[in-house]
């Protein structure tokens, strides 16, 4: 009866995996396959560096450099923001925080990740557009800190699975506190945090509803960081809504492009991790 049982559930998690690879391959097939006969029709080199999108023009222009260019600003500057503060504060809860603060301050971290985009969006309106004005400097703040639970979350997880004897060795050799979380603690911890800042970019690069919010969603190049910017996501989703034949492909074929950076991005860390980690 034991190994009825074994194999039974054996079974189960072996259909639960399969059923997970069955659904990103069923993704990929709908994106690829409705969204490159798009790339043909408007050409990839068209549909890649062209510098308009103009989808009521006769004949329509599909180019999506602007948004690419404004995807990779916003992530970018989003990663300069939430980065450092995320890694700083994820080491100060995990080495320096007292306990009875660190009660009150990781559960409002951890309630960071329940807040919906749109209130985000609504909080960059009112408190971060009136300063900086829609633009790519308001969307890195407000991406910035919507990445932070993420980052610290995993940065923090990263530093406590060190052990304690690399600290204490380190104090024992004459260092510091502090030199001893900054250069052999969070060294040692270098896999994790690079885990927390590729997820931290694709929570960046895949957000939507905020940064439509505070971008002011102009697809054009990007020339200041004072200047409206339309983002892939945010493209899809403000025009896919009465988009229809070419332009619905168009839609797609964004989606594809934005589909290629995330698993660049994935393979990108795998590669890095296994240099770090070899």
């Amino acid at each position: 009866m034991n190994q009825l049982k074994e194999k039974f559930m054996g079974a189960v998690f072996f259909i639960t995996a399969l059923t997970s690879i069955l659904a990103v391959g069923l993704i990929c097939f709908f994106l690829f396959a409705n969204g490159l006969p798009a790339m043909s029709k408007i050409g990839v080199l068209d549909f890649l560096t062209g510098r308009e999108w103009s989808p009521t023009d006769i004949p329509p222009v599909f180019g999506i450099l602007p948004m690419i260019v404004g995807s990779l600003y916003v992530t970018a500057g989003a990663i300069l923001i939430g980065v450092p503060i995320g890694v700083l504060t994820a080491a100060f809860l995990a080495r320096v925080c007292p306990s009875k603060l660190y009660r009150i301050v990781k559960p409002g971290v951890d309630l960071l990740a329940g807040i919906p985009s749109v209130v985000y969006g609504f909080f960059g309106m009112a408190a971060i557009v009136p300063l900086t004005g829609n633009s790519i400097l308001s969307a890195c703040i407000l991406l910035g800190i919507m990445i932070l639970p993420t980052v610290i979350g995993l940065a923090e997880s990263a530093l406590r699975a060190v052990p304690e004897q690399y600290y204490e060795g380190a104090l024992a050799l004459g260092a510091g506190p502090y030199r001893s979380l900054f250069f052999v603690v969070l060294p040692a911890a270098k896999s994790g945090i690079l885990a927390a800042v590729v997820l931290g970019i694709g929570r960046a690069i895949g957000e939507t509803m905020a940064v439509i919010m505070v971008a002011g969603n102009q697809a054009r190049m990007p020339v200041s960081l004072l200047a409206g910017v339309r983002t892939l996501t945010a493209n899809i989703v403000i025009e896919m809504g009465y988009a229809a034949e070419l332009h619905r492909e168009a839609l797609i074929a964004t989606g594809v492009v934005l589909f290629v950076f995330i698993l660049i991005i994935n393979l990108s860390f795998s590669a890095l991790t296994r240099r770090v980690n070899p």
